[in-house]
């Protein structure tokens, strides 16, 4: 068995969360309330502003040509495709520029950025796939999922969103990190593959934690800021 396989079979039940949220499942029934969307959207392109920094240290930390060359695609593809996806949407949904650039993130999009940096620039390489790794195949695991309901890659406000993460070009970008996870698995000790398990856990973890902050609206608590 695979390292990768044995952590969605370990992990069964968190994995499946983040495909079984009310966010997600109305999201495919196309019945998500648009603002909820809306919010997400911001939310998570503050997110992947961090999150395409850990493509950039796996281009500093890959030991091989070939490792730095498909770390650097997949950083172009983040800053070029899927931010390209929230500015359309933001268009769409009325979202400013500046609202993008002055809104602050949420608790969880904070933790869950930090958590995730904090794994990668104070470990290996192993470390820092085994944190992007949940976000990247949720995602495409989530997308392949929400095809297959009639109508949902034709909604009119969601459809765009299930195109891009069931494309055969996000599936090939997200196989590749997992492959890339198993390679980097092999001859490990125990006690290296527990903290793989555990940054991969984690980062399972905040991928639900994500999608009920965006489902809930969730902020800082009132007066917090003052």
């Amino acid at each position: 068995m695979s390292f990768t396989q044995h952590l969605v079979d370990k992990y069964q039940d968190a994995w499946r969360q983040t495909q079984l949220h009310p966010f997600v499942q109305e999201l495919g029934q196309g019945t998500l309330d648009r603002d909820k969307f809306r919010f997400y959207m911001i939310q998570d392109y503050l997110y992947l502003i961090d999150y395409a920094k850990l493509f950039a240290l796996g281009a500093v930390k890959a030991t091989d040509l070939k490792t730095m060359g498909e770390f650097a695609a997949l950083l172009h593809s983040i800053l070029h495709e899927e931010m390209e996806l929230h500015r359309s949407y933001a268009a769409q949904f009325g979202i400013t520029e500046e609202e993008l650039e002055k809104t602050e993130p949420s608790p969880i999009t904070l933790a869950y950025s930090h958590y995730m940096l904090h794994a990668a620039q104070n470990g290996s390489l192993a470390e820092l796939t085994a944190a992007l790794l949940p976000c990247m195949w949720s995602y495409w695991e989530i997308g392949v999922m929400l095809k297959e309901i009639p109508g949902a890659a034709d909604h009119p406000d969601y459809g765009e969103w299930v195109r891009m993460y069931s494309s055969e070009e996000f599936g090939e970008l997200a196989q590749w990190c997992i492959r890339l996870m198993d390679r980097l698995a092999e001859g490990k000790s125990g006690d290296d593959l527990a903290r793989l398990e555990t940054i991969f856990l984690n980062a399972t973890r905040y991928e639900t934690m994500f999608w009920e902050m965006a489902y809930q609206g969730q902020m800082w608590p009132v007066g917090s800021s003052t």
